[in-house]
């Protein structure tokens, strides 16, 4: 039996030797390509010898890590808050009259009261005014003791009905086809974002943007009493506009697109104003109210809660900032679990990927396991 063992043993130990010997044959040819591939790189760089290696290995790690670092800010996003213009979407000293607006809404409503409503009021009072002059002057004690008797006069009963008649037609013409385009649902494929009035501050939220959602405060004034606990003091950025309308988070949109505003309440009612915009919508808890914001150029526009809602209801402003899409992309890249709408989610164009992947992996143990039968 020992014999045998050897013999087992002898016969392992030179079939061992024998492998070896097959490989180091076989690994001489490879050898010499090796050498005749060093040569040939060798006459290479040679013949680039104006070409520093370094700049070589630039070429090469081009397109690499390195670029993807350098463009990762950019797909993060980048953004810095716009500086507001003075006079633009903000009240003015001895303003009298409707802010400029910068919507066409604003602009369509801003037209009825300035091209229709204002004349007839102003031509209604003139002549009411001369009537009343013309009755004092005319029928007063001296200059009429002895006064008519009339009792009605046809002609003049049939005018005083049908002239105001008129003038309520020539201004429900125009204001009902400004309701109706003011309450003309946004079309289907417009960024959404849903604003809840809080006491004493607003949040506004992107579903279409991966679901972030925007805290907004009033900023504290410098020397007055703190209003909201933690939040800084206006005029400590450069971009900040007026005191008791400047926010620490705006609500960003994009300009020159429809944007559906759906609107709601968490405790009481609050009212969603900005007279820039020409947009007010009351927030009611418990119920939803939908309207569309067009805003024509870029710009930030300030507003205020217009219900009364307690005891800081004045220190409850909004602030509206609208971008140009691009920007606006930038800005939701900035913002955690931001993604910008219209595009597929992250999640869901990895998939495919995955998929390739396993079947990559699957493959070689395929291989293998058909190698032995084979």
């Amino acid at each position: 039996m020992k014999l045998g063992n050897y013999a087992t043993k002898a016969g392992l130990a030179a079939r061992a030797l024998g492998l070896s010997l097959a490989l180091a044959v076989s690994a001489q040819p490879a050898l010499a390509t090796t050498a005749a591939t060093g040569e040939q790189v060798s006459v290479a760089s040679d013949e680039r010898a104006d070409v520093p290696v370094v700049e070589e290995m630039a070429e090469g790690v081009a397109g690499g890590p390195a670029d993807t670092a350098s463009e990762a800010p950019q797909a993060a996003g980048a953004y810095t808050p716009m500086t507001p213009t003075e006079g633009v979407g903000m009240p003015v000293d001895g303003g009298i009259g409707i802010q400029t607006q910068y919507s066409a809404l604003g602009d369509y409503a801003a037209w009825i009261h300035d091209a229709v409503l204002m004349p007839i009021i102003a031509v209604i009072s003139l002549l009411v005014l001369g009537l009343l002059i013309w009755v004092v002057v005319r029928y007063n004690r001296r200059a009429n003791p002895v006064p008519s008797k009339t009792s009605h006069n046809t002609v003049i009963e049939v005018i005083w009905t049908l002239v105001p008649v008129l003038i309520l037609v020539g201004i429900a013409i125009p204001s009902i086809d400004l309701l109706a385009k003011q309450y003309r649902p946004a079309p289907a494929d417009a960024l959404t974002v849903k604003i809840t009035g809080n006491q004493w501050y607003w949040t506004y939220a992107y579903p279409d943007n991966g679901d972030f959602e925007v805290i907004s405060y009033m900023l504290n004034e410098p020397g007055r009493p703190v209003v909201n606990a933690g939040v800084r003091e206006v005029g400590s950025e450069p971009w900040d506009g007026p005191a008791q309308m400047e926010v620490d988070n705006r609500m960003v949109v994009p300009a020159g697109e429809p944007v559906r505003l759906q609107i709601t309440a968490a405790d009481v009612i609050h009212s969603f104003a900005v007279p820039s915009l020409w947009f007010k919508l009351d927030a009611v808890p418990g119920r939803v109210n939908e309207k569309m914001l067009f805003i024509e150029r870029p710009g930030v526009y300030y507003g205020q809660c217009s219900e009364l809602c307690g005891a800081k209801h004045a220190f409850m402003p909004i602030a509206i900032e609208a971008l140009p899409r691009e920007q606006y992309n930038q800005w939701v890249l900035t913002q955690a679990g931001g993604m910008i709408d219209g595009q597929d989610e992250p999640a869901a164009a990895a998939e495919p990927a995955a998929a390739t992947e396993g079947e990559a992996e699957a493959a070689p143990e395929a291989t293998e396991s058909a190698a032995p039968a084979a």
